[in-house]
């Protein structure tokens, strides 16, 4: 009976197949998922291969699967419901309602079973690196997350269709990076270690000088050649900060390297992708960068001497323990190449820091919002609030069960009140809009306080929090199970893995870009939004969405002063003087009727409000669209 028990609480993974490419190779995000289960030696997860509907009669080689899983093939049609309105892969919980999509947090999570099922294997919660943010940043607003996640697999995908001499952009990016300097936690501590140990080499090379000479003069040579040790940045690498960790700490370092400035310590250079140390970015990289060889080589010889950094990478990794092992599973037979020459990889190193100094010296432009103000004034663009559509509208949070109260959180009273009075003017918005069966998005959710609400007074509707933080999504799933709420989904996911179709959008305060992110997801799915904006200072231009938004702040503004007003859009804390904070309101209102345009240029009737009351938040300007 607990073995049935156990295996009807067993999560089911979801990977996506692709039979379109003439070799029938996996998509990437497939073969990076496959590659860390049998690096875990994970068997925490009943696994499902996922084929669209008309690729049934094809079934995978088996060549290209991983010998040691058991895995099912299904059609996306018999996915759960929540699971299709995600990009795969994706994991579903027993319950059935709490569903983690993309690739970065399901590798994350498998990781996390893994190590629960077996605590012995450090290595294996050692990936998620230094306070486990390995890849934990969203690829939304993340560049290097977005690298590793998104653009080198899907940059190698098309490089496999149609294999050519040029190398992928995304591929040198990845080059480039390799060549950068390290930074790590403890970084002074161990480039005064590499000091000492290039110190001791220093003095081994002249033995072996000295034993070189005594050699030639001896018949029958019988002194041991000493051998120069491999570097430390490898060693610290593959043994996981042994040199930290197996220091005496009873003899103090020699003065003349205690003592030696920071900026004559010798830098620390890549050892794998995000420094010293094997990683999950490492573990996502390699099926790329392995599939990327394999079809260069069929197309020309010895290109990769051209990415020595890359090549050198490609070498290490395979020496970390269980690579190998992991390898064999998947059918991966890594490629031969040869040394890369260390002038090469020094001459780009050079060229990259040099580059980079160029980058940063674009210095950010800097002033006061008056000029931006004035601008605008000049070319008749003023801030504009219309009136609340129903500013007395409260809920009655008596007769709310007290775990949909935000007031029955870990929070002052004060600040509860001011989280329910923002929440009165979310859902008396939301409500007016929604019909029965509609599905309500609530992105950004956090601990689900809107969602939660909106749920419990809209049981005839379906609710889905979006969150990529697991701890605030598990207090909501608690939360929800303690009301048994019942018509409630819960998606950990970049916003972008969200594919599913809803009718109203709602995000409480979501910070920068992300109220972008989430107006142009309502936009796409022609859904109504209701977004509370918040962090105008974290506004910045991103891979997707470039700033100002609409045509006619284009037409008035440049980016830097654009800047320039998100940056004292932040100024309106109640701490600041009044004078200030009128700037900031104006200042606010103008990046949001930035947005209202852009959201109008889609077709959509879209307006500024401000929350009554104004004081239930320093952050209180409402936008609000619903499509034509």
């Amino acid at each position: 009976m607990r073995d049935e028990f156990l295996k009807k609480m067993r999560e089911h993974l979801y990977l996506d197949i692709d039979f379109h490419h003439k070799s029938s190779i996996l998509p990437l995000h497939t073969s990076i998922a496959l590659f860390l289960i049998s690096y875990c030696e994970s068997r925490t997860f009943d696994i499902f291969i996922v084929h669209h509907e008309g690729d049934a009669h094809n079934i995978p080689n088996e060549d290209l699967l991983p010998k040691n899983l058991d895995l099912k093939v299904i059609s996306r049609d018999d996915l759960p419901p929540v699971v299709q309105s995600c990009r795969l892969p994706a994991i579903m919980e027993a319950s059935g309602t709490f569903c983690r999509a993309g690739l970065a947090v399901v590798l994350r999570h498998i990781i996390q079973k893994a190590y629960q099922a077996e605590p012995s294997r450090k290595d294996i919660t050692e990936l998620l690196g230094f306070k486990k943010t390995c890849l934990k940043a969203c690829a939304e607003v993340s560049q290097w997350t977005r690298l590793c996640e998104i653009s080198i697999p899907l940059a190698v995908e098309l490089f496999l269709k149609e294999p050519s001499e040029h190398i992928p952009s995304e591929v040198l990016q990845l080059e480039k990076k390799l060549g950068e300097p390290v930074k790590v936690h403890n970084d002074d501590k161990i480039r005064r270690q590499k000091l000492q140990q290039q110190m001791k080499a220093g003095e081994n090379n002249a033995h072996k000088e000295s034993n070189k000479k005594l050699e030639e003069t001896c018949a029958a040579p019988s002194v041991p050649i000493l051998v120069e040790h491999p570097s430390l940045d490898l060693q610290a690498a593959l043994s996981k900060l042994a040199v930290q960790k197996g220091a005496n700490r009873t003899t103090r370092e020699p003065s003349q390297i205690r003592k030696a400035k920071a900026a004559d310590l010798p830098s620390l250079e890549h050892v794998f992708a995000e420094g010293l140390f094997f990683t999950l970015t490492d573990v996502v990289l390699l099926p790329c960068i392995h599939q990327f060889l394999v079809a260069l080589e069929k197309v020309v010889q010895d290109k990769i001497t051209e990415m020595p950094l890359i090549a050198g990478w490609y070498k290490r990794v395979q020496q970390v323990p269980n690579v190998k092992k992991a390898a064999t599973m998947c059918n991966i037979t890594f490629v031969s190449i040869t040394d890369a020459s260390s002038s090469q990889e020094k001459q780009l190193q050079a060229s990259t820091i040099e580059t980079e100094g160029k980058e940063l010296s674009d210095a950010p432009f800097l002033g006061g919002p008056r000029p931006t103000l004035t601008k605008l004034k000049e070319h008749g663009i003023n801030a504009v609030f219309s009136s609340h559509p129903c500013p007395s509208w409260s809920i009655d949070w008596k007769s709310v069960p007290s775990a949909a109260s935000p007031a029955e959180g870990k929070m002052s009273s004060d600040r509860a009140l001011r989280k329910q009075q923002q929440l009165n003017n979310l859902v008396a918005l939301v409500t007016s809009m929604a019909k029965p069966g509609n599905i309500i998005v609530d992105f950004c959710s956090g601990g689900g306080h809107v969602g939660i609400v909106l749920a419990h007074m809209l049981p005839l509707c379906q609710v889905v929090l979006i969150e990529n933080k697991e701890e605030s999504l598990l207090r909501a799933k608690d939360r929800c199970n303690e009301l048994g709420l019942n018509n409630v989904w819960f998606i950990q996911a970049n916003l972008d893995y969200f594919t599913g179709a809803f009718n109203t959008g709602v995000a409480l305060h979501a910070c920068g870009v992300a109220t972008d992110m989430v107006i142009e997801h309502c936009i796409k799915r022609r859904a109504s939004f209701v977004v509370c904006p918040c962090c105008y200072g974290f506004i910045q231009n991103t891979v997707k969405t470039t700033f100002p938004r609409s045509c006619r702040f284009q037409e008035t503004l440049s980016y830097k002063e654009h800047m320039v007003l998100c940056r004292f859009a932040d100024q309106t804390e109640v701490q600041l003087p009044l004078e200030r904070r009128q700037i900031g309101k104006q200042c606010m209102g103008l990046v949001d009727l930035d947005r209202v345009w852009a959201a109008e240029q889609c077709g959509y009737k879209a307006q500024v409000i401000s929350m009554e009351p104004e004081s239930c938040s320093p952050k209180n300007n409402l936008i609000v669209g619903s499509p034509n």
